[in-house]
């Protein structure tokens, strides 16, 4: 999410399950997306890159750490300027956080809520420099 895109737009799209590698394996067969390593803490979770652009499509990532709650599902980055403020508005209006600190730093962040209605979805807050 270097390259970050208009506020209220979709910057980013990932799935984080229980088993990275064989969701990895999974589409990279069924799509054709390159698998490439990001490491973390002790293990990788994968960009996956596509073919066709050479650019990361998505990301296949471990359900681990800060992670370990989040439900398994494709999950949607929603770009705004103040992750705080809208995840204060999403708490007022019926959601309801699931994992991150609301409050970033100056390289950004992101939380992880769920909406009324139960979806999944992430609020991401672009750093200073991004």
């Amino acid at each position: 999410m270097s390259d970050s895109p208009a506020f209220g737009t979709i910057g980013w799209v990932d799935l984080t399950v229980g088993n990275a590698p064989s969701l990895r394996d999974f589409y990279a067969e069924v799509v054709g997306w390159q698998p490439a390593p990001v490491a973390m803490e002790g293990y990788d979770d994968f960009n996956m890159v596509s073919t066709a652009t050479g650019e990361p499509a998505a990301g296949v990532c471990h359900a681990r750490g800060e992670n370990a709650g989040i439900p398994p599902q494709w999950l949607i980055y929603i770009v705004v300027p103040d992750v705080a403020k809208s995840v204060a508005k999403a708490i007022e209006r019926g959601g309801a956080l699931i994992a991150g600190d609301p409050q970033v730093g100056k390289e950004g962040g992101y939380c992880v809520l769920k909406d009324p209605g139960g979806a999944a979805f992430a609020l991401y807050q672009p750093g200073k420099d991004g």
